[in-house]
């Protein structure tokens, strides 16, 4: 009956965790404009930007769960072109979204038999955002540390197994409501469990089985004596279908759904003429343009996203402004102002030099850190930072980098499909 780590943590703060758990519902389970298998794989290549391998692996069960071809699970070169061609707004997202332009939005939507429609990409650009700022949070809470590591306190990361926050709704609360959901929700997969990990087995023996032979075949050609044991390591290979405690893993090697793996975040230069122009919030916000046209071209995403956005500038963080000196909305939006800047996103009406004056050096390195390349989040770093803070506020503030990094891809993602429409 253990509730699984992201909605542990989340539930630090239960007003903000009911509505995360009603937008996830709605982006995955929902009625919507793209297909429930494919809304599965784009959070597997999200997430697998910053190699969170928690999520990919939470999202191969719930991908064969919606009936999903397990030959997808190869990686990309195995996928329909069309989902394959989202690749590259994937990897632009994730690490430096002020590179998106119009021109990328007009390839996706006029390639012939494998275009997209408008309200599709909007579905994908969601869901991409959506996961890769949850992926942050899934390393910033130590989710997706091994159990026995230590160093993190109470922090366990819990093997998704049969248990998923992606299929919870947050209607009648989050308490006892979702203990009785999870202890459900174990019993009643089961017998599904075991037909997944059949699938997973036969996956597993026929991938095994090509590489084996490929390996023989070159090992004849090269003259060799013996016969090399199969990797299962390799890009094309699938890891064993199950570990001790019956929990079903997905890909071993990440890459596999990825290409150029070697883009990464880099830090925006604002003053150089020739990179990309600031981006003013006056010029385009989320509460004047990408709300409505997201609520537009993906029916009520729009509210559920605008609820979670005001639900977390809401959540108490008196003892931790105290601790700066500073009241509690003073302190919180030098944070977001804070992550928006290092996606070159800027307020007018903001003094930046706040910033220096309410986060610590610390501070700001963990929070860089866990917004532009969460997969090098190390116990050390979280260790340090953590030290005058109690619990619920590391997980506010793990909030705070969740929902400014999403609405700061989600801006970009906007505006240039507001500027293909016009």
């Amino acid at each position: 009956g253990r509730l699984e780590a992201v909605t542990q943590q989340m539930g630090y703060h239960p007003q903000y965790l009911d509505s995360f758990l009603k937008t996830q519902h709605y982006l995955m389970h929902m009625d919507g404009p793209l297909p429930f298998d494919c809304r599965h794989y784009i959070a597997i290549m999200a997430a697998a930007r910053h190699h969170c391998r928690y999520l990919v692996n939470l999202h191969v069960l719930q991908f064969l769960q919606a009936g999903g071809d397990p030959q997808w699970l190869r990686g990309l070169d195995y996928i329909p072109p069309k989902l394959r061609n989202l690749n590259e707004i994937n990897k632009i997202l994730a690490h430096r979204p002020w590179l998106i332009t119009k021109e990328h939005i007009e390839k996706l939507l006029k390639i012939s038999e494998w275009s997209w429609s408008l309200a599709e990409l909007v579905h994908a650009v969601v869901l991409l955002a959506h996961c890769h700022a949850l992926a942050s949070f899934v390393f910033g809470c130590g989710c997706e540390q091994d159990e026995g590591l230590g160093g993190r306190g109470s922090l366990k990361a819990l093997s998704p197994g049969n248990q998923c926050f992606c299929e919870a709704t947050a209607g009648n609360g989050c308490g006892q409501e979702l203990l009785r959901i999870n202890r459900k929700r174990s019993l009643d997969s089961c017998m599904e469990l075991d037909s997944l990990r059949e699938r997973m087995q036969r996956i597993h023996v026929e991938t095994e089985g090509r590489e084996e032979m490929r390996v023989l075949q070159q090992d004849r050609e090269d003259g060799k004596e013996q016969a090399a044991v199969p990797h299962l390591d390799s890009p094309a290979g699938l890891s064993p279908p199950g570990d001790p405690d019956g929990a079903v893993t997905g890909a071993t090697n990440l890459a596999c759904y990825m290409q150029d793996p070697d883009f990464g975040y880099q830090d925006f230069a604002r003053r150089d003429e020739n990179q990309t122009q600031v981006f003013r919030v006056q010029d385009y916000s989320w509460e004047d343009h990408g709300f409505s046209l997201v609520n537009r071209l993906y029916s009520d995403i729009g509210h559920l996203l605008d609820e979670k956005f005001r639900m977390v500038d809401g959540l108490q963080s008196t003892a931790m402004a105290k601790r700066q000196g500073c009241e509690p909305s003073v302190f919180k939006r030098g944070i977001w102002n804070y992550i928006h800047c290092m996606f070159g996103i800027r307020y007018d009406d903001y003094d930046y030099a706040e910033v220096n004056q309410l986060l610590e050096r610390v501070l700001k390195v963990y929070i860089k850190t866990v917004t532009c390349y969460p997969e090098k989040t190390n116990a050390e770093m979280f260790d340090r930072f953590w030290k005058q803070f109690k619990h619920s506020e590391k997980v506010h503030v793990n909030l705070l980098i969740l929902e400014a990094r999403m609405q700061a891809e989600l801006l970009y993602a906007l505006q240039a499909i507001t500027q293909y429409m016009i």
